[in-house]
């Protein structure tokens, strides 16, 4: 059984249990929200033998974190793309995604699921069109890619099967048009052929395929806004309503699922997006591509997005896809991933605890408790990038005349200006008066 098939049966599985302990949950609770479709545990059968870590998808749980690697035809090798998984699993990326384009995709989807302990997901047609034209993608050609891509062992699929060919003229006016890549390439495809959406038409068959693996779907949105000018508009909105209808049909086959969500959206539309995506696909665990509030922060997006991204998980998001300060520009290196997954892992944790998440602002806490204390070592290892964190500590402590690596006060201040000593010394006072 899946592990939706599993929970809908009533049994807890080690997967469940798994999750439910590291997150501090009831498993019987978490069994109940992976029943109900509002929480994915995605887990490929073939990846838990390969020692997976199991993480849950869902509100009753932290917000995951996703960092995107993977080589392009023009740029990049397999070790570069291992030094990115190296650094994204460092930082705390809590699933990684691989959308490789070019030549050798199967080899390098295969080195780096061994090496990868976190669920792990692709984007199928990017090989289905690799060595061919848009044009000559066959329904034969997807579910074989489908399969073997399954049988490596790959935890979650991105399908573009909500965007249909009556879709299509809504996009009329978009400033950006379609910017998903798998989304263009089947609306190339439709309108080649003038036929549905081959993902569409054979979604049931994609279950089956899904299923006796257990890949989760994460239903792509081949429609999102790609500037600010085009978000929550009709195609949009649209697509998502297929997205719905789409989750439903793979929770009827036994399949799991996650919705994908935009893109480019305002600050003041972030609330109604979640909420919306949250009635039309009945809670289903949404995944959202920052979102970046802005389109003007070219270099500077992994801000951009870790704003919109703490609305997101505040007002209903469950996952949230990195974006690194190179979007927009080009394939980002090992340092651009790992300042990526900080970003958003800091819009995850914000919103964590601005929603009142049981524990989530414990963290926060002790790093404080240690800061107050000048206690430097725990207040390093308590930052969400310690390695970071030293590195600066360390070239401030070295920085000037003075040797400041064993000091109860930092560069900044100085000796005599240090809010944190100044305070420290108050409380030492005041405990030798209440003494005497």
């Amino acid at each position: 059984m899946t592990q939706l098939q599993a929970a809908r049966s009533g049994r807890v599985t080690d997967e469940t249990r798994y999750v439910a302990q590291v997150e501090g949950v009831d498993a019987d609770l978490l069994r109940e929200e992976v029943a109900a479709g509002r929480v994915a545990i995605p887990a490929n059968r073939l990846h838990l033998q390969g020692g997976l870590r199991p993480a849950g998808i869902g509100r009753v749980l932290t917000t995951k974190v996703n960092a995107n690697i993977g080589t392009s035809s023009v740029r990049s090798t397999l070790d570069a793309e291992i030094d990115k998984l190296t650094a994204a699993l460092e930082v705390g990326a809590d699933a990684v995604m691989d959308l490789s384009t070019g030549e050798g995709l199967d080899d390098v989807r295969r080195e780096l699921l061994a090496r990868c302990p976190v669920p792990f997901g692709t984007v199928p047609v990017y090989q289905v069109i690799e060595g061919r034209t848009v044009e000559e993608i066959t329904h034969e050609l997807i579910l074989e890619t489908v399969a073997k891509q399954a049988r490596q062992g790959v935890d979650f699929f991105t399908i573009h099967a909500g965007v249909l060919r009556e879709h299509l003229p809504l996009l009329e006016g978009r400033v950006a048009g379609v910017v998903s890549r798998g989304g263009a390439l089947l609306a190339k495809w439709m309108l080649h052929h003038g036929r549905q959406n081959p993902f569409y038409e054979l979604f049931d068959d994609l279950c089956a395929i899904m299923r006796q693996y257990d890949v989760c779907f994460s239903l792509g949105d081949g429609l999102r806004p790609g500037a600010i000018a085009d978000a929550t508009d009709e195609a949009q909105l649209a697509e998502l309503r297929t997205l719905g209808e789409l989750a439903q049909r793979a929770w009827d086959n036994g399949c799991q699922v996650i919705v994908e969500g935009p893109g480019h959206v305002p600050f003041d539309q972030i609330q109604y997006n979640m909420e919306i995506q949250r009635e039309v696909c009945k809670g289903a665990p949404f995944y959202v591509l920052g979102p970046l509030v802005t389109d003007i922060g070219a270099g500077y997006d992994h801000i951009t997005s870790a704003i919109g991204g703490t609305a997101a998980a505040f007002y209903g998001a469950s996952f949230l896809c990195y974006v690194t300060p190179r979007e927009h520009l080009g394939l980002p290196d090992a340092d651009d991933v790992r300042i990526g997954v900080v970003a958003s892992k800091i819009a995850a944790h914000a919103g964590d605890v601005a929603r009142g998440l049981p524990g989530a602002a414990d963290r926060d806490r002790r790093l404080s408790i240690a800061r107050a204390n000048l206690d430097w070592e725990r207040h390093l290892a308590e930052a969400l990038d310690p390695k970071t964190a030293e590195r600066m500590h360390r070239q401030a402590c070295e920085g000037g005349d003075d040797d400041l690596s064993g000091a109860d006060y930092c560069s900044m201040c100085g000796r005599n200006w240090c809010s944190m000593r100044i305070n420290k010394e108050i409380r030492q006072a005041a405990h030798r008066r209440d003494i005497g």
